[in-house]
Formats: structure tokens, C-alpha cells, sequence
């Protein structure tokens, strides 16, 4: 398993987004193309795409899949994709339509019952993705906190199949403050499973940090407002990661 970065479209009203910590008020638009964005990383050597449907996310359907397609069927990357996902409907779509892997999220808390038969029909195809706030499972866009602790939904989908889970520290989202490497290494050492690590990316140092956990599970990580806010290329990071 090689250690996956995993550049960040966050899409809202067609454009690309960021949003500090997961508040809709509070949000900076980076460009007017998801599409041109995933070509611009392609171009520097991604992999992978990790977009995220923000208007999916809020209203509970799909919205801006159309840009997701797109990117999957045309640019030779793998693409990932949250936000919205609700119903087998709209996993089937996806993968159908060229995308690698579908994130389910605010569902899993909601209805863990329906998230367990989607990882047993799709495997690989689902990741389960846990946003966390102080610890426990935030959901609906981060609009709302559960009483669910992050690492227990994480240990209960993974003895049911779960591959991939991608984590994500609402402090640190956005913030540029550096990842919580402490819960992301828990959440790898508890469910024994790839971890994907998301948000306070600031510096090639932060990857390093969590690539220097790799061993434990951690897969990758997702980098956002540090390329947006230009802190370094993608191109530079992928080129100190290999």
C-alpha cells in the first residue's frame, strides 16, 4: 500500500469551494470549473481525486455529479466522491459512470443497516467516511453533532467489511493548523483498516507526519486549502512523497 495524496474539489453552486470548517457562511470560492481544477492536478501527476458534492451534502441529493462523471470518465485518474449520497441509486451511478469509490457518510450514523449491505454488494467501491467533532461522529453536512464516538462507528463498520474509511477532524479542517495525527492513528490501530487522513493539512512536514504512520494503517491523505491558498504545489508534495 503506497501513501495516496489525495487533492480536494469541494463543489458548491457548480464552482470550487472551500469551506472553514464546514460552515456554509464561511466559504471562499477557488475557481469556476471542478472539471479544469481535477485536470490542473492530473496534469501535476494525481492519482486520485477526492471531490465532495457540498450542495449533495446539505439537501441529501445528488447535485454536482455531472463534474464528478466528467473527471472520472476523461482525465485517466481515479475519483472518490461524498456528499449526498443517500440511496443505492445514487452509488450505483457512479460507479456505473467511472468513479472508483463512493464515500458514505451522514448514512452511516442515520442508517447503518443500509451502509452495511452497500458494503457488502460494492466492497471496495464504498468508503466509509467519519467526520469528527471532539471525538464523536458529526453528520449532515457537519450541520449536526451524534452521540456516536468516531472510533466505535469506525471499529463497527470495519468487523462488517469496511475497507477505507477517511477521516476527518472538523477543528482542523480547513484551519491550516496541522492534522490531528493522534485520532487519525487511532482510528487506523482500532479499526485495522486503510485511513485516509482529512483536514489542517498545512505543509510537506504535516505529510511527512502522517506518512511516518503509514505502518499503521494510514493510507493517505486528503490536502485542500493548502494548495488553494498556493502553501505548496501538488507537484512538489507528490514529488517529497515518492
Amino acid at each position: 500500500m503506497t501513501f495516496t495524496l489525495y487533492p480536494a474539489i469541494d463543489m458548491r453552486g457548480g464552482k470550487c469551494v472551500r469551506l472553514l470548517q464546514g460552515d456554509y457562511k464561511k466559504e471562499t470560492i477557488y475557481g469556476d470549473s471542478p472539471f479544469d481544477m481535477a485536470k490542473s492536478f492530473v496534469d501535476q501527476g494525481a492519482k486520485w481525486i477526492h471531490m465532495v458534492d457540498l450542495d449533495g451534502a446539505k439537501d441529501g441529493k445528488r447535485v454536482n455529479d455531472q463534474f464528478v462523471i466528467d473527471a472520472a470518465k476523461k482525465l485517466g485518474a481515479q475519483v472518490q466522491i461524498g456528499g449526498g449520497i443517500r440511496q443505492e441509486g445514487d452509488i450505483v451511478h457512479y460507479l456505473e459512470n467511472g468513479v472508483t469509490r463512493v464515500i458514505i457518510g451522514s448514512i452511516a450514523v442515520s442508517n447503518p443497516d443500509f451502509a452495511m449491505e452497500m458494503i457488502r454488494k460494492y466492497g471496495k467501491g464504498i468508503a466509509i467516511g467519519i467526520d469528527a467533532k471532539k471525538g464523536f461522529v458529526a453528520t449532515h453536512g457537519w450541520l449536526s453533532t451524534s452521540e456516536v464516538k468516531a472510533v466505535e462507528l469506525g471499529k463497527r463498520f470495519a468487523d462488517a467489511g469496511a475497507e477505507t474509511f477517511i477521516f476527518t477532524d472538523i477543528a482542523t479542517d480547513g484551519m491550516l493548523s496541522g492534522p490531528n495525527v493522534d485520532a487519525i492513528e487511532e482510528m487506523a490501530m482500532i479499526t485495522k483498516k486503510e485511513v485516509i487522513a482529512s483536514g489542517g493539512v498545512s505543509s510537506i512536514g504535516d505529510l511527512n507526519r502522517l506518512k511516518e504512520i503509514h505502518a499503521k494503517g494510514v493510507g493517505g491523505a486528503i490536502i485542500g486549502k493548502a494548495l488553494y491558498e498556493r502553501r505548496f504545489t501538488l507537484k512538489e508534495a507528490l514529488e517529497q512523497m515518492n
